[in-house]
């Protein structure tokens, strides 16, 4: 007696079975897949909002500092321009002095019988158009000038009579000298 067992039912099962568990691993897997992926994803947006957030702030910073930078600029074109006037107001300071300096030199220059007519004054050079009484009075006007420390040796240009013919019209240039500057050169 044979027995006869038929195995066909059970194979089918078992590979329903298989078929089933396999498909619930690829699904499994594809879920797994989706979870990572959607976990990655949101990792990169952290990172890149951090980074955002990084870069934001250093923008916000050079800003800050380009604000800083533009006002030392200007403070530094203030600083500039307020020691140009500085120069220009301790040069009309010392023009001022030396103006004052001229003007104390001639007035202690003035020869009994001189009148002086015009005095101007071009940098350093001085052109001085005087009257006097006699010959004698302009050689002794230009030897005080020329015995002044302010003042240089006069160039003598020019003498002429007076439009009422008593007196002499004389001209002359002195350089206006640095009396510090004397000082410094006749010192060593």
């Amino acid at each position: 007696m044979s027995i006869t067992i038929n195995l066909l039912p059970w194979r089918e099962a078992q590979r329903e079975r298989r078929t089933r568990k396999f498909y619930a691993i690829v699904v499994a897997m594809l879920l797994l897949g989706v979870v990572l992926g959607l976990l990655v994803s949101q990792f990169y947006q952290l990172k890149l909002a951090a980074q955002q957030q990084r870069n934001a702030y250093v923008s916000d910073y050079i800003g800050r500092l380009e604000a800083d930078i533009a006002g030392v600029s200007r403070y530094a074109r203030d600083a500039e321009r307020l020691g140009e006037q500085l120069a220009v107001f301790q040069a009309l300071q010392a023009e001022r002095t030396d103006n004052v300096q001229l003007f104390n030199d001639v007035a202690e220059s003035v020869a009994n019988g001189v009148i002086y007519q015009r005095l101007s004054k071009s940098g350093d050079r001085v052109s001085v158009t005087a009257v006097a009484n006699s010959e004698r009075q302009v050689s002794e006007q230009l030897r005080r000038i020329a015995a002044l420390p302010g003042l240089g040796v006069p160039s003598f240009s020019a003498v002429e009579n007076d439009r009422s013919g008593t007196g002499r019209v004389f001209r002359f240039d002195v350089e206006q000298i640095d009396i510090e500057q004397a000082t410094m050169v006749a010192a060593p």
